[in-house]
């Protein structure tokens, strides 16, 4: 009996340490981010480098718009919201924090199908002219907008979720989005689908979803509308860089391409990250995550300093010692 009772003691405190083992071992770290399209495809990028250097994190990312991602952020549903315009004092209010990490600019479209498409791309449209087809609609056909007597209608096409890319473009337009006109489709993707099958369809997208990243050059179904910024009636040699994404990032870093529609792009999360891991994430982001944003639009001569930040025990804050951001080419770096 007595051997009984120390066998019985042996396996109990076994099983105790075991259970206090286990209890100790350090659990997975996660990051969850959800919003704006135009920042889904470089964050999945980032992602899926950094977990090559950190196998044991797990990174979720899922589009939604930019609205979801800040209101994701902020109600804490996820770690950061991926945002895609400018930060209201509303929102610095409700104690939102934020980051740029790259920079982006909404592009009018239309489908590659349209048969003004060749006088389109010579005469460019100006912002007048997007304003009365977008916000007025004094021009409906494209005879309107061309000067000529075809009367066939133009369908315009606008985004139905709370959008940066919206916003921006309604911004360029002197407005917000809840004024644009058109027919409502969800997300980048769907507002790019519904352009490309409508022979008369106008829309706009962002620069990602307007080029296939993996040649670079245009989307085969979408042709980028040329804005003709001196609104002389042309798209003159120093307006026309929409031949590639390499062109139209070179553009948007040097400023030759108006701000807006060509914005900031940024991630967002309810007041300064706390946790160690979100810390070193961004950071990497900021440093050599940069590298998978297209290298060869980085031209010299554009760095200028910008907001300072400082990384210590996992925390993130403004400072003006340690680290330094610059921004080289539009894109801010953590230096």
């Amino acid at each position: 009996m007595k051997s009984l009772k120390i066998t019985t003691l042996v396996l109990l405190a076994a099983f105790l340490l075991v259970r206090c083992g286990s209890g100790s071992q350090k659990q997975p770290e996660s990051i969850t981010i959800s919003g704006a399209f135009a920042l889904y495809p470089l964050a999945v990028k980032w992602a899926e480098e950094y977990k090559k250097l950190n196998p044991d994190l797990r990174i979720d990312i899922s589009a939604g718009g930019a609205g979801k991602g800040l209101t994701d952020a902020l109600s804490g549903a996820v770690t950061l919201g991926m945002f895609s315009r400018k930060i209201e004092q509303a929102e610095i209010d409700k104690g939102v924090w934020w980051v740029a990490v790259t920079k982006d600019a909404v592009l009018p479209v239309v489908s590659a199908k349209n048969p003004n498409v060749a006088a389109l791309k010579q005469k460019g449209v100006t912002q007048e002219q997007f304003k009365k087809i977008f916000i007025t609609q004094e021009i409906k056909t494209w005879g309107e907008l061309l000067g000529t007597s075809d009367a066939t209608k133009i369908n315009v096409y606008t985004r139905s979720d709370a959008s940066g890319a919206a916003d921006s473009w309604a911004s360029y337009l002197g407005k917000k989005q809840e004024n644009l006109i058109g027919t409502g489709v969800f997300g980048d993707p769907g507002l790019a689908d519904a352009v490309s099958k409508d022979p008369n369809g106008i829309g706009y997208n962002n620069t990602i979803f307007a080029y296939d990243l993996k040649t670079g050059q245009k989307q085969s179904t979408l042709e980028v509308l040329p804005i003709d910024i001196n609104s002389n009636g042309s798209v003159e040699a120093e307006e026309n860089f929409y031949g590639s994404f390499r062109e139209i990032q070179t553009a948007i870093a040097q400023q030759k391409f108006p701000s807006p529609p060509a914005r900031e792009l940024y991630f967002v999360s309810k007041g300064k990250p706390q946790n160690a891991a979100v810390a070193a994430f961004l950071k990497w982001i900021l440093t050599d995550g940069q590298k998978y944003i297209e290298e060869k639009t980085i031209k010299k001569g554009l760095i200028k300093k910008t907001r300072l930040f400082v990384f210590f025990s996992g925390s993130l804050s403004l400072s003006s010692s340690l680290f330094v951001v610059f921004v080289h080419s539009g894109i801010k770096y953590l230096l």
